[in-house]
């Protein structure tokens, strides 16, 4: 008889390549995790990773038994989401994934609502600028900025009209001017973002004659997106942001919009998920509150 618990042990140590990192999800000693797969392997009378003491992969017939392994344990969810019905209360555990900014400033109030309306569901938010892996990382839906041209992803549409703004706080404006023209941004202290080593330095605008990409400077740099607003509300220099990451500061006066007549680089928000399986009712449910809150914000973003 095949263990169900065997089986989520075998598909979490095949997307992370590590028994014992595995069984630290499910809270297993690295032992009974490789145990679970034994048995599985008993069971099945098939090998289903070739072991080294520097590597894991799975086997021909392990990769060949995976998408069965998946769409067992992904029946057995659609049928408790089944019983439960669209109006049930939501039940389980839901992980989420954020961008930092985005993340703490906007999202997390919401996600404390979504909470008291379905006490029965537990929420995990993972907070980071470092893009998620929902093939491989332990989150069930991630929000990502930027177009989703991977055709692996689902990704279902949260704020698509939202852009980048550049912004920078009144004091800062007050000391040293502000900027006319793109050109003049060169004169100014710039607020760069770093992500995976790289240092995002060169701002592109989407003018009606073509793509301009304007190199900017600045002493300060940050591999976190919600440092970089930060900066710009304590008056460090000029920000290219999301609007909806600024949005909340722009409206209580915190930070400006400089240059409201340049069009900023289209920064679409989705909810991204593996496959439409996995668009249980509290993801479903979830999707709608965003999109309800976030509509507001790109409607203020209109009139700028």
């Amino acid at each position: 008889m095949i263990r169900l618990d065997d089986l989520s042990v075998f598909v979490r140590a095949a997307a992370l390549g590590s028994f014992s990192q595995a069984a630290r999800e499910v809270n297993l000693l690295p032992g009974q995790a490789s145990a679970a797969i034994q048995r599985l392997e008993r069971e099945l009378d098939v090998r289903l990773f070739a072991r080294s003491t520097r590597s894991l992969r799975l086997t021909d017939e392990g990769k060949r038994y995976l998408p069965f392994a998946q769409d067992a344990l992904q029946a057995l969810r659609d049928g408790q989401d089944g019983m439960r019905g669209e109006d049930a209360q939501l039940a389980g555990t839901l992980q989420v994934a954020a961008p930092s900014d985005f993340g703490r400033n906007v999202l997390l109030p919401w996600i404390g609502e979504f909470r008291r309306a379905h006490p029965g569901l537990d929420i995990q938010l993972l907070v980071s600028d470092q893009v998620a892996d929902v093939f491989r990382d332990p989150v069930d839906i991630a929000l990502r900025y930027g177009q989703i041209d991977d055709a692996s992803f689902i990704a279902l549409p949260v704020a698509p009209q939202n852009r980048r703004v550049l912004i920078a706080s009144p004091a800062y404006l007050e000391r040293h001017g502000r900027p006319a023209v793109l050109a003049d941004l060169a004169t100014h202290s710039c607020l760069a973002y770093r992500l995976r080593g790289r240092i995002y330095d060169r701002w592109c605008f989407p003018l009606p004659e073509g793509d301009r990409v304007v190199p900017v400077t600045g002493a300060l740099v940050s591999d976190d997106a919600d440092v970089v607003r930060r900066w710009a509300v304590m008056g460090e220099g000029i920000a290219y942001k999301s609007w909806l990451d600024v949005c909340g500061d722009v409206a209580a006066g915190r930070l400006e919009v400089v240059l409201p007549d340049v069009p900023g680089e289209a920064t679409p928000l989705n909810l991204v998920c593996p496959h439409r399986k996995q668009f249980s009712p509290a993801v479903k449910l979830l999707h709608a509150l965003l999109k309800e809150r976030c509509a507001p914000m790109l409607e203020r973003l209109e009139a700028i």
